[in-house]
C-alpha cells in the first residue's frame, strides 16, 4: 500500500472538488519521460511527473513526515499540493497574519503557514481518526479544538458541539455548538482578530 500528493501550477486558488478532478484527470495521463523539472528534482519519495502535474508516492509509515517537506517545497515553487488520503487541497494563498503558523491535526499533518482555505477544510475532518486541530504561533498563542464528547450514545456523526482551548498567556476554553463556529473562530485567530474572545464565554 502507499500513499500520494500531487503538486501543480495554479493562477488562483482552487477548491477541493477542482483539486480531485485535475488529480484524477491527471493520473490517467501518461507519465512524461526525459529530464526532470526541477520541482521533481527536489521532491522526496517516487516521483512521476504527468504533463503538468508531479506525482509523489511514499510509504505509509513515511507519509508525516515526507508530507511535510513536500506541502513546503510545493510553497516555495508557488505550486498547488493535493492530498487525495484526506481530501484536502493546499493552495498558496491566501495566508493568515502570523509568519510561521503551523497547522496539526490528530492524523498527523503539519502545515507551516497553511492557507486560510485548508484550515476551513481541516475543521470539516474532526473525527475520531482526527481527533483535533490546532493553529499554534509559537512562542506566543494557539487555539486548538476537539469533539465534545457526548453526554450519551449517539451517532457518531452529530458530536455534541466542539470543545475550543485559545492560549495566550493563560489558557481559556468553551464549548461552541457549531462547527460554523469553530471556523470563524479558528478563521479570527489567523487573520489576527479576537472577536471569538467576546463572542463566546470561557472560563480557565
Amino acid at each position: 500500500m502507499s500513499v500520494e500528493l500531487m503538486v501543480w501550477d495554479e493562477p488562483v486558488p482552487i477548491s477541493r472538488d477542482e483539486a480531485r478532478a485535475a488529480y484524477l484527470a491527471a493520473k490517467k495521463g501518461r507519465p512524461v519521460q526525459g529530464e526532470l523539472p526541477q520541482v521533481a528534482k527536489e521532491l522526496p519519495g517516487l516521483v512521476t511527473v504527468f504533463p503538468g502535474h508531479v506525482l509523489v508516492t511514499m510509504d505509509p509509515e513515511s507519509m508525516d513526515e515526507m508530507s511535510a517537506q513536500v506541502f513546503a517545497i510545493a510553497r516555495a515553487h508557488g505550486l498547488v499540493c493535493y492530498d487525495p488520503q484526506r481530501d484536502l487541497v493546499h493552495n498558496v494563498g491566501p495566508l493568515g497574519v502570523y509568519q510561521g503558523m503551523q497547522l496539526h491535526t490528530g492524523d498527523g499533518m503539519i502545515v507551516h503557514d497553511p492557507d486560510l482555505g485548508l484550515v476551513h477544510d481541516v475543521l470539516a475532518t474532526l473525527s475520531a481518526q482526527n481527533p483535533f486541530a490546532a493553529l499554534v504561533t509559537f512562542g506566543h498563542h494557539f487555539i486548538q479544538v476537539s469533539p465534545a464528547e457526548p453526554a450519551e450514545p449517539a451517532e457518531p456523526t452529530a458530536p455534541a458541539g466542539y470543545e475550543v482551548e485559545y492560549k495566550e498567556g493563560h489558557m481559556v476554553r468553551t464549548l461552541m455548538p457549531r462547527l460554523d463556529d469553530v471556523r470563524q473562530a479558528f478563521h479570527e485567530y489567523a487573520t489576527g482578530e479576537r472577536a471569538f474572545l467576546t463572542r463566546h464565554d470561557w472560563s480557565s
